[in-house]
This record gives structure tokens, C-alpha cells and sequence, in this order.
């Protein structure tokens, strides 16, 4: 297996430290570009102030890996266009793998994923990396490779293969960050169960014999609750971090993301949130 190039396996933190673009190994201070998975977005988030852009890799049968997020199924760049623009920038790159590929060969179901297999969960995986790995020279960011790959709390949609995931992305980049998450689900008004520690534990199980980092996405409204499971998962291993992520139409207060911030590493936990929660969280800690 080969090394990953240049800074593709670096500390985002300490990436961004080099370049200047924040100051301190703060995961707070990290900021993203959401679903980047068009053009015109790329081109807003490449000049935005943004440190992080985020995009969703499909796999269409007529054009290779896409960037879209179901339930859209279509776009006008591809995976490779879109690391030929991004490679310009000094940003890191977040890409998520779905579960589903699209079929474009069946007339009447254009826009719907094919399920004609019994899995197709990381179908989109290996002919992405190989794209990425074929652009060893250009794309020199810090490389975070992300999917959901257990069921979690409230989660409907289909887990990514977690074995097979796992084993594609470390033929190709060994030592590039992992992005290992849960499917969830999270609905107003009503009692929203958190992290089981089963959930947890599992997780930990997949992940303590790999060596690179892993960063968990955890879903902002349910980690409060939950956070007895993850300050032990945090322990178990310093090379494990938090991604704090959130819904659009998602509702939780401010407090407890202090809380969380309050009782871990600042390094050791990002903050991917929208509006207006994110602005609301950046003043309490100023």
C-alpha cells in the first residue's frame, strides 16, 4: 500500500496552521462549505473563506462517480471535474459516498437508484479513489474519505458496506483521515432517541484496529444525550476525533455544544453546522 502525497494524510488543524488560515489547533475554528456538488457552488465555495468543502459522490453509470446527494441523481460535474477545480485552492476536501448508484440504462426510472443488485452500497467507492489516485500531482489537501457505514438512532436509509469500505479506501490511501458515521433520523417535536452504546461500541470495534485517524460524524441534536459513549469512544484512542454535524430543519441549543466543547480537546472536535446555530455558537466562545 502506498503512502497517501504531499498533505492528503495531514492533521486538517495543523494544515490550515501552516497555511495560516486559522489560529490554533481549534476545531471550532474550522469552517465548511456544505453539498458543494455543483459548479456553480464549487465556485463559490472555492472562493469562499471556507476551510473545509464537502461534496457527495454518486456513481452514474453514463459518466462515473458524480457529485450528488440523493434524492438527486444527476449533476453537470464530475467527480474528476470537480477535483481538477478544487485542487487549486487550499482547502481541504470532505467526500461522501452514498448508497446507491443510478442506472441510466432503464427509460422509465431515470431518477431513481438501481437496486437491481443486492448491494451497491460502495459501488461509487472504488472507481472514485482511483480518480483521486491517478491525481496524485494536482489535488495536495488534506483528504477526509466519509461514509455512514452503521445503522444509529432513527437512521432509515441503507448502511454503507463498512467491511468492504473500509477495505477499498486502505488498498488505495492507507493513512488518510476516515470519516466513519451512523445513519440517523431526527424528527421535531418528539423524543429522539440518542447513541445506544451498542451503536457505540460497534463502531469502536470496527475502528481500533485501523491505524489512521477517524473522525465520527455525531448529529448535533443526539449527542448531548449521548455523550457518556462518546467521551469513551474519544478515549479509547487519540487518534479518534468528533465531526458535529446538523440537519438543515434540525433544533438544539447552543448549550449543548459548549457543554461538549466544555468536557473534551478543543483539537479533537469539529463543528459542521448551519445557520443560526453556527453564529450563535462562535459568539459563546469568543
Amino acid at each position: 500500500m502506498e503512502r497517501s502525497p504531499g498533505s492528503w494524510n495531514k492533521n486538517i488543524l495543523d494544515y490550515l496552521l501552516e497555511k495560516n488560515r486559522i489560529k490554533s489547533r481549534d476545531g471550532a475554528e474550522v469552517t465548511w462549505c456544505h453539498a458543494v456538488n455543483s459548479k456553480s457552488k464549487l465556485n463559490e465555495a472555492i472562493q469562499s473563506e471556507a476551510h473545509m468543502i464537502e461534496a457527495d459522490v454518486l456513481l452514474r453509470e453514463s459518466k462515473g462517480p458524480i457529485m450528488a446527494h440523493p434524492p438527486e441523481t444527476d449533476s453537470d460535474i464530475t467527480l474528476q471535474e470537480w477535483l481538477n477545480d478544487v485542487s487549486s485552492c487550499e482547502k481541504g476536501i470532505k467526500l461522501d459516498f452514498k448508497c446507491c448508484k443510478v442506472n441510466t440504462q432503464k427509460s422509465l426510472t431515470n431518477t431513481f437508484p438501481d437496486e437491481s443488485k443486492e448491494d451497491q452500497s460502495t459501488e461509487a467507492v472504488l472507481p472514485s479513489l482511483q480518480i483521486l489516485a491517478a491525481m496524485k500531482a494536482t489535488v495536495k489537501q488534506p483528504v477526509w474519505i466519509n461514509a455512514d457505514i452503521l445503522p444509529g438512532p432513527g437512521g432509515k436509509a441503507k448502511a454503507v458496506d463498512a467491511k468492504e469500505f473500509i477495505r477499498t479506501v486502505m488498498l488505495y490511501f492507507p493513512d488518510v483521515t476516515l470519516s466513519l458515521g451512523w445513519t440517523t433520523g431526527w424528527n421535531p417535536g418528539q423524543d429522539n432517541e440518542g447513541y445506544s452504546w451498542e451503536m457505540v461500541q460497534e463502531m469502536e470495534k470496527i475502528c481500533k484496529g485501523l491505524s489512521q485517524p477517524v473522525t465520527f460524524p455525531v448529529r448535533a441534536a443526539l449527542l448531548r444525550q449521548s455523550w457518556p459513549q462518546f467521551q469513551w469512544l474519544l478515549k479509547t484512542a487519540d487518534r479518534f476525533s468528533l465531526t458535529v454535524w446538523a440537519g438543515k430543519d434540525d433544533t438544539y441549543p447552543v448549550e449543548d455544544l459548549l457543554f461538549i466543547r466544555d468536557n473534551s480537546e478543543k483539537c479533537r472536535i469539529y463543528y459542521d453546522l448551519f445557520e443560526p446555530q453556527n453564529s450563535q455558537f462562535k459568539r459563546a466562545i469568543d
